[in-house]
């Protein structure tokens, strides 16, 4: 039987190998508008990793479009570093497209060197905090000629096809939604006068372009905004991009980066978005592309069986694993690392102004200068703890050719990659553990696990050099009553390893804190399985069922002594977590201080007053400490050693991968 994600498909006049679409995502890494050798070596290893077809983007078209972090193509200066990349993708396999966009009022006037954004009305954005420039009729058809010219660019450059964005809230989404456009003109008001920007400049492209160049538009399904675009308008707009032959190809997006439906974070379903291109392919006869969480070949397999749509697009799944369609293909897909829409090292990085990276794979970004090189002089490592940090180092040094073993006190490999899994919405990072567990079964490294490490075990295995990977422990307040025996430690909750109360108190608001209270929330609520059974038999109205799924059966008061909650939380997750303990009814006491634990409640201090919280069960979850039993012990017998991960300081999970990489491939 075929694979339908190995199918080929054809384009216009051009065939894709593969239904493995790479989207454009803004990675970081040009340096004033120019393409960069690293930018180069990260699509490069993609095209080698067996994708069909890459997007790269998004693009510039004229000086207020983006910033010099984007890709530039307003001017014909950048048309050798886009032919560069386009031929570093072609050369290797797969098919090159750019992908063109106009940001509007989602770009900073800082990184226009003070120039104000321009949309079609002047109202501001909640993302930029800043209130653009409304745009005159003259200045709206130079940036129709500019997408144009930016194209024909594109084409000179060697790309195998031209992607307009269209969506996200950037301009032309701007101009077809309500809320954004109040124009008056003929570029305001009906759905036909907002559509027509968009429709102008698609036929702009397609007479500079020519009638064989694919032409790709990405546009919003749903933009997930209160008073802007539904599914229904936009459909109506895809009919029109799609008639006469002017589009060639629809990848549906989802929401714009102002909406409050969380898309990318590990709490949406894989595969979610999917019914928003099947309600696109039912009104188009072109190519219709999935996006959005789909990481794995089993979803993208499904969405295509089902006629969801004609191609998938796999985003961070490919900066996660670039080889992920080639182990598909080849019988290994069990040898897949996952994206496991943490957005550590992703979407978290680009508001710091960092390159993107990946927690689950360390060489994303560093494709050329952490290449692994075989050692003269292999060495026996050992390895004392099978955490993240401990598993990656582990590989690192075994694909450098030592002779490595880990030592795991407990009976698995994974350690608080559990614990970080054990919250709902949050399940994706027992996913690495096991991809990680199954790279190093593969690897050949050799694993004991129940077995703690002393000076016995390290004189017999006589170890030429240790890592110490022995991770943490939850630190214990000083708080008079901590230990009565209904207060319990975070770790043990999110392990259900204790049983707690109705009215529960959790003291600490950091990243464990707000999960360990959303962890205790959805006890007493109803799975999604049982809330479709009852909605589907027409059982209980449409807001019993959104009680059922959100308000559980304990009363839960978070208690952090900051001013906020939740600090340590990567930006992308924590308004989606922050989100979810309101939905859930969690109580949240900021610049709140804990200064007793009684038998039936914990005394605080807020805003200078004194007041008791009823508390069945007290969750203490105030932070961690680093735990290195061991080092003096290696020091000792004279061997060399090295703590990492959270054994030498306590930090993301993203730090403790990488940290255990480069150790492994130091050594």
């Amino acid at each position: 039987m075929k694979d339908p994600v190995f199918e080929p498909i054809m384009i216009n006049r051009t065939e894709i190998k593969n239904r493995i679409y790479l989207p454009a995502m803004h990675l970081g890494m040009t340096e004033n508008y120019f393409i960069t050798d690293r930018l180069v070596h990260f699509y490069e290893e993609r095209a080698k990793g067996g994708a069909g077809m890459i997007a790269v983007g998004f693009a510039t078209i004229d000086e207020l479009s983006g910033n010099p972090m984007c890709i530039g193509a307003h001017t014909d200066e950048y048309i050798p570093g886009l032919t560069r990349l386009a031929s570093a993708i072609n050369d290797n396999g797969a098919k090159s497209i750019a992908q063109i966009n106009h940001a509007g009022r989602y770009t900073h006037s800082f990184l226009l060197d003070g120039k104000q954004p321009v949309a079609p009305s002047p109202i501001a954005s909640r993302l930029t905090r800043e209130t653009p420039r409304e745009l005159p009729i003259e200045e709206i058809k130079q940036i129709v000629e500019s997408f144009a010219r930016a194209a024909e660019r594109v084409k000179k450059a060697g790309y195998d096809g031209v992607e307009v964005l269209s969506g996200t809230g950037y301009l032309i989404s701007e101009f077809l939604s309500p809320v954004t456009n109040q124009r008056a003109d003929e570029y305001g008001g009906s759905l036909d006068n907002r559509m027509r920007f968009g429709l102008e400049i698609m036929q702009a492209i397609r007479k500079t372009v020519g009638e064989d160049f694919p032409l790709l538009v990405r546009m919003n399904g749903n933009d997930f905004m209160p008073g802007g675009q539904g599914r229904e308008e936009l459909k109506e707009y895809a009919k029109l991009l799609a008639g006469e032959g002017t589009v060639n190809a629809l990848n549906i997006n989802v929401g714009w980066h102002e909406a409050r439906v969380p898309q990318i974070v590990t709490s949406v379903p894989r595969g979610v978005f999917g019914y928003m291109s099947r309600g696109i392919k039912d009104v188009v006869d072109i190519p219709v592309i999935a996006s959005h969480r789909i990481n794995d070949i089993e979803t993208a397999r499904e969405l295509l069986s089902n006629d969801m749509c004609d191609m998938v697009a796999i985003g961070r799944g490919l900066i996660a694993d670039p080889y992920l369609p080639e182990k598909a293909k080849t019988g290994r897909e069990n040898e897949i690392i996952h994206c496991i829409a943490c957005a550590q090292g992703c979407f978290d990085h680009l508001p710091q102004g960092k390159i993107v990276e990946c927690l689950c794979n360390p060489k994303a970004g560093h494709e050329k200068e952490r290449i692994i090189e075989k050692t003269s002089t292999p060495k026996k490592v050992m390895i004392v703890g099978g955490g993240p940090a401990g598993m990656s180092a582990a590989l690192a040094a075994n694909e450098k050719g030592h002779q490595v073993t880990i030592c795991e006190k407990d009976d698995r490999l994974g350690g608080q990659l559990f614990l970080a899994a054990a919250p709902p919405g949050r399940e994706e990072f027992a996913e690495l553990a096991k991809d990680l567990e199954t790279q190093v079964n593969i690897s050949g490294v050799n694993v004991m696990l129940k077995t703690e490490v002393d000076d016995t075990l390290l004189e017999k295995e006589k170890p030429d050099t240790v890592i110490l990977a022995t991770g943490a422990a939850p630190v214990v307040p000083s708080i008079p009553g901590v230990d009565l025996p209904h207060v319990v430690q975070s770790w043990d909750v999110l392990l259900d390893k204790v049983h707690t109360g109705k009215n529960v108190v959790v003291i600490g608001g950091g990243a464990v804190g707000v999960e360990t209270a959303l962890f205790l929330s959805e006890k007493g609520t109803l799975s999604g399985e049982a809330i479709k059974f009852l909605m589907v038999n027409q059982a209980e109205d449409n807001d019993f069922l959104y009680e059922l799924a959100t308000r559980g059966t304990k009363e839960i008061v978070l208690v952090e002594m900051l001013e906020k909650v939740g600090t340590d939380i990567g930006k992308t997750t924590r308004w989606t977590m922050l989100q979810d303990m309101s939905r859930h009814g969690v109580t949240i006491k900021v610049a709140a201080k804990a200064l007793e634990i009684t038998d039936s409640t914990v005394k605080i201090e807020c805003d200078g007053k004194t007041e008791e919280i009823p508390a069945d069960t007290v969750v203490l979850a105030v932070g961690a400490q680093s735990y290195n039993p061991l080092q003096a012990t290696v020091e000792k017998l004279g061997i060399p050693c090295e703590a990492i991960g959270d054994a030498n300081q306590i930090a993301l999970a993203f730090d403790a991968v990488h940290e255990g990489f480069n150790a492994g491939r130091e050594i």
